[in-house]
This record gives C-alpha cells, structure tokens and sequence, in this order.
C-alpha cells in the first residue's frame, strides 16, 4: 500500500491540498489504489507555535517511511526569514537529494494561453531543472551589510555527477515517453562553467542517437519559448533557469494555478508540489484555484503506479476547463476553490 505523507503548509496550502485530498477519496472509490495518508502539521504555524520547523530525525523518517509526500506550499509574512520553508521544502530537495524537478507545461484548452493562434499540441513539454546545486545551495553570504561598502556573494555549483544525472534522466526520460528531442538551456557564452553542462550533455546525448539534442543560451530560450513552444519537447537546466523557464511555460498554459510538479530521485521517495505559492492574501476566500494541486496528486498517482486513476484526474480537470468550471485566474471563472474541486471529484467517478 503505498504511502502519502501530506504538509499542507501555510497560505492556501490547506486550501488547495484538502481539495486534492476529496480528489483522492474519489480516485480510492472507483480506481482503490489502497493509499494511506498521515497528515504532518509542519508550516508557519507550527513553527511560530513551537519554534521548531522539523523535528529531530523527522527528515529521515520523511524519506523512509513514506513512498510519497504531497507539499501545499510554504511561505507566511508571519515568518518573514522564510526559516521554516527553507528547511522544510528546500531541505527535503537537499537532504533527500531529490534532483530531479519535474515541471510538465500542458495546453488543456486553447482558450487558455496568451499567445496568439496556438494549439493545444502546440504546447506539451516537461521542463527538468536539477534540484540540488547551482546558486540555490547558498555558497557565500553578505558582509558589511546595511552600509555603503555592503558585498553580497553568491557562487554557482556545478558538479559533473550533478549535472550527469540530470540531463541522463532527461534523456532517459524522453527516450521512455516517445519524444524526439531534448534541449539544453545554459549561458556558457558568458558564464565558463557552463562549458561542463555542454560537454556533459553532447556525451550523454551521444547515447541516445534516436533523440534529436540541441542547446540554447537562456535569453534566446525565453524568446524562443513564446515565439516557437511548438519547437520544444524535452527542456533540461540548472537550477535557476529551471525556476525561471517552467514559470514561463505555466504562464504560455494558463498560468501557475495549472501548473504542478514532482521532485524525485529514482527508486527513493518523491514529493510533489503544486509550482505555485502560498499566496497569503487569498487565504480563506475560496478563490484559490485547486488544479495545481489536484494535477500534482495525479503526477503522485501515476508515481505509484495507479495510471489509470492519474488519467482520470487529468481528464476531469480538462473537463472542468471546458464546462467552465473554474476560479477567477482561470477564463474569469466564477467557481471557488471547494466548488472546483466538488465538481472534479466527480468528475473522476465518470470520465
């Protein structure tokens, strides 16, 4: 049976992960993938209340006990350092060593993207962004700071094995699902160490001859992305670009309220978030879109092999798109969050 930890975290992290939750009683209901849930109180609220944001031995037990977990999102005014969210969401992807981040950018309905005369197969691509190194492992800090001689200094990480694993897993990844070509996004004309990404990713790539490899430099990739989404399958970075490129392509699909993700090392536990944040000033006005959440649970549920309730899940949110139920981000829908995700749980009973 396999087994979900959930942190539905601070903002509507709750929100939009008991949504999610009413998905799953419905999915258990007709498809009984047999998953059992703990539900872990970790997030501001905790942390303000205790002062601790993980206790002792409780990361270990997050990447031991549990074959899944399921993360809202993390982020309170109330916690202005964010310390709790760092060590929490930051420090599962640290500490499980969770590489992989896994950000697919599918075009349900046409209606929903900003660019002008495209498709819904014009935008279907899966973003990989490596996970636990570049400048998001906080090499460096700030000195003198609040004076006038103030130095803030952040240095990039880049390790072979690092970026080995994630542009192998992304061609592993392709090779697994039928496409044809993988991108390789990097700023190597300006920055040296990026010559490893390139040498890294033509060695690889030289494994898999039956997918087409090309790379861009990060400004002409954004440009390109909006141009041309057709032209784009398989996209790997770093960690930055990663952040930055998969927020684009949510926003080309209909904004991050759509946009789910996974982070995983194969053959370990994974966790999965929706992309989004936690969104502090829509708390508790049933206005937040749960879809994100509701498309991360089915990336969770095809994880643990129930793929036939993950396209459930998939076929009912494109269904509740279509009938026009939504939240306001989303075709100015007129819904809330409690009424989407009534109408998707369901929907999973019958489509």
């Amino acid at each position: 049976m396999p087994r979900l930890a959930v942190i539905a975290g601070d903002g509507i992290g709750p929100e939009v992960v008991n949504e999610a939750l009413k998905v799953l009683d419905a999915i258990e209901a007709r498809f009984r993938p047999g998953i059992t849930i703990e539900r872990l109180p970790y997030g501001a609220d905790h942390y303000l209340a205790t002062g601790v944001t993980l206790p002792a031995g409780e990361m270990q037990r997050l990447g031991s006990a549990f074959d899944t977990i399921l993360v809202g999102a993390l982020g309170d005014p109330r916690v202005p350092g964010n310390e709790h969210a760092r060590d929490i969401l930051l420090g599962m992807r640290f500490q499980l060593d969770l590489f992989v981040n896994e950000r697919p950018a599918r075009l349900f309905d046409e209606r929903l993207t900003p660019l002008k005369g495209k498709r819904v197969e014009d935008l279907d691509l899966m973003v990989f962004r490596e996970n636990t190194e570049g400048l998001y492992v906080s090499i460096g800090g700030i000195f003198k700071q609040g004076t006038a001689d103030e130095i803030a200094i952040a240095e990039e990480l880049n390790t072979r094995r690092g970026v080995e694993r994630i542009i192998r897993h992304a061609f592993s990844w392709a090779r697994e699902h039928g496409k044809q070509r993988v991108t390789m996004v990097d700023k190597a004309n300006a920055i040296a160490a990026h010559g490893l990404w390139r040498r890294v990713f033509e060695e690889v790539g030289a494994e898999f001859p039956e997918i087409r490899r090309d790379t861009r430099y990060i400004d002409a990739m954004a440009m390109d992305l909006v141009r041309t989404p057709e032209a784009f399958q398989v996209i790997v970075t770093g960690n930055l670009f990663g952040d930055i490129l998969s927020d684009l392509a949510s926003v080309l699909v209909g904004g991050l309220g759509l946009a789910p993700s996974a982070n995983r090392h194969p053959g370990r536990v994974a966790m999965f978030e929706p992309v989004h944040g936690s969104a502090p000033p829509l708390a508790g006005k049933d206005v937040a879109n749960p879809m994100a959440a509701i498309l991360t649970l089915g990336m969770m549920l095809e994880t643990v092999g129930a793929t036939d309730a993950a396209a459930a899940v998939e076929r009912a949110t494109r269904a509740a798109i279509a009938a026009g139920i939504t939240t306001p981000d989303i075709l100015s829908g007129r819904h809330g969050t409690r009424a989407v995700g009534d109408w998707i749980a369901e929907a999973v009973g019958r489509v």
